[in-house]
């Protein structure tokens, strides 16, 4: 409700205000590359090539990125292009107190007991490690980036491959049937069960309803204090 409208809402003036900066214009060209890789889709705005024509020409440069990023969001899409200028985004807004990272209040006390009794905890997302890190760095909780031992994301593999949760797996030297994962889309649960994962649907506000099948499937939960694992120590 609040990070992705920020998005549509300032971008024009987030590239206006950093368009010369290196990293504004990678982000750019990783935006124009993934355009052209989706040249065949429906709707797909192609980012031209600035020729250094003047003013007129960079805003029409500009509007075709606001444009092209307007339209992978109203797609879903998890595109790298997409989420690194995002990312970015996030970063200055978080800087400025625009945004702060909104955290339910049971989850801050279980990740503490969690780590006490030995557990470690990552975080997997299909948002990019660096707004993971903003998320978490800017929260309403303040900085609890100390309680996390990594973060993975779409570099990965995409959250609905199973092959994603055996990488992760092996990256942090864990069996996948020592894993326990939440999400609270059911096509993630079904990719990590694929790896021998186990793995919590998670109930909130706001999330996706599931299917009465869905329901009787999975074990639910809708507080983290709902979660009763054993001790590694």
């Amino acid at each position: 409700d609040t990070l992705f409208p920020y998005i549509k809402d300032n971008i024009k003036e987030y590239l206006r205000a950093h368009w010369e900066e290196e990293e504004c214009q990678r982000d750019v060209g990783l935006l124009r590359k993934q355009a052209l890789e989706d040249s065949s889709l429906d709707g797909v705005v192609p980012i031209p090539l600035e020729s250094g024509s003047g003013e007129e020409e960079l805003e029409r440069v500009i509007q075709a990125v606001v444009d092209n990023v307007r339209w992978q969001m109203s797609l879903d899409r998890k595109t790298t292009a997409l989420k690194q200028l995002q990312g970015h985004m996030w970063r200055a807004a978080y800087a400025t107190g625009h945004v702060k990272g909104e955290i339910f209040e049971d989850v801050v006390p279980a990740i503490r007991k969690w780590r006490e009794a030995g557990m470690k905890v990552y975080i997997y997302s299909s948002g990019s490690v660096e707004a993971q890190k903003l998320l978490f760095g800017y929260s309403t909780e303040g900085d609890i980036l100390e309680l996390f031992d990594g973060h993975f994301d779409t570099k990965i593999g995409p959250k609905v491959e199973s092959e994603s949760y055996r990488r992760i797996a092996e990256s942090i030297g864990c069996a996948t049937n020592n894993i326990l994962f939440l999400t609270d889309v059911p096509r993630e649960a079904n990719a990590a069960e694929e790896a021998d994962t186990h793995v919590a649907v998670v109930i909130r506000p706001g999330n996706a309803g599931l299917t009465d099948d869905e329901k009787s499937y999975y074990s639910l939960i809708s507080s983290f204090t709902e979660l009763f694992l054993p001790s590694s120590t």
